[in-house]
């Protein structure tokens, strides 16, 4: 029987659900070969469903990419997307004018307010060896007074991303990428301005943990109106509250209590997503994250009027050169660069 901390465990697919103020989670992970010429992968495409390519073959998928794997362009409105890169490589264009690359370590947050078209595309940068990548896509809806707000993005590149770490009274070793939010005095980088998480009130907190083979670690607690999920995405063994919890699954937890987690003999591996829920009306359809079915209606017809600013860029799936650095270029004009 579940200890009372625990509320659900459920395995985990490829779209991972999630709880308010979150709409989903997208677990990405493939072993892409070594790339060709124009930074797709080196080998026959042969058997593939091109363009909704989304089953595992040889260890990787090429998404609705037909030359470079990932997402070629397509529009959002109503919510943010948090990128978040263990590793490999996005490059990030959209119908602003802004772009950008970013790799391991690093998070794009990005605002889709009013809409917003991009693509977000994995070149196989390397062509003498693998391109592994594994990333988490994280959706956070934005309340229904911030639906329309200007769309942007912002970096968070990976030496601004604070890293907790501790080392317990056994010699085992914690670390909790601070992501968004505050973990005992660490404070991760503010997020865009609209975003619900940009208020402490709600609580937002998304962190990626990774336990040491052996280590526990008390997770404190958050206020009693605050939804949290633990992700153990990789990991022999996990045990919460002396509850076992299989490899690949989910747990929503009780937030309002400290919680103990415990690796088995291997190292864990988690993502978590935490905040106070907003407590209105989800009405999705595909790319856009609304309030209600007119709300949802006025955007297809927004969106077949405007193309929420048209696409500036040669190509649906584009990529910038295989010698380009991390960068990111805003709408604005300013850019970033970091390598």
């Amino acid at each position: 029987m579940k200890k009372d901390t625990i509320i659900k465990i459920q395995p985990l697919g490829f779209h991972w659900e999630t709880q308010d103020p979150f709409i989903f989670c997208a677990h990405h992970k493939d072993d892409f070969p070594k790339g060709n010429a124009l930074m797709g992968p080196a080998t026959s495409l042969a058997g593939r469903n091109i363009g909704q390519d989304f089953t595992i073959k040889d260890g990787w998928r090429m998404y609705h990419g037909a030359a470079i794997p990932g997402f070629p362009t397509h529009p959002h409105r109503g919510f943010e997307t948090i990128t978040i890169v263990k590793e490999g490589t996005v490059d990030h264009a959209d119908s602003l004018g802004a772009a950008g690359r970013y790799s391991a370590g690093d998070v794009q947050w990005m605002t889709a307010g009013k809409g917003i078209q991009h693509s977000e595309m994995f070149p196989l940068i390397h062509q003498d060896k693998e391109n592994p990548l594994e990333l988490f896509q994280v959706w956070l809806n934005l309340p229904s007074s911030k639906k329309f707000v200007e769309p942007h993005f912002k970096m968070l590149w990976e030496d601004q991303i604070p890293v907790y770490k501790e080392i317990n009274s056994e010699g085992k070793s914690i670390e909790v990428n601070v992501i968004a939010g505050n973990l005992k005095s660490t404070n991760a980088p503010d997020p865009t301005p609209d975003s619900w998480a940009a208020n402490p009130d709600n609580e937002v907190l998304i962190l990626t943990i990774k336990l040491g083979a052996n280590a526990s670690w008390v997770l404190p607690k958050a206020g009693p109106e605050v939804n949290r999920t633990l992700y153990f995405y990789r990991g022999d063994a996990l045990q919460i509250d002396g509850e076992n919890i299989p490899s690949y699954h989910s747990v929503e937890v009780k937030a309002a209590v400290d919680l103990i987690l415990k690796a088995g003999d291997k190292d864990c591996f988690l993502l978590m997503l935490q905040g106070k829920p907003m407590n209105e009306k989800v009405v999705q359809y595909g790319p856009f994250v609304m309030n209600t079915e007119e709300e949802i209606q006025e955007t297809y017809r927004d969106y077949q009027r405007t193309q929420f600013g048209g696409w500036p860029w040669p190509k649906h799936e584009f990529a910038h050169d295989r010698q380009k650095g991390r960068f990111a270029l805003h709408a604005d004009g300013k850019e970033e660069n970091k390598s």
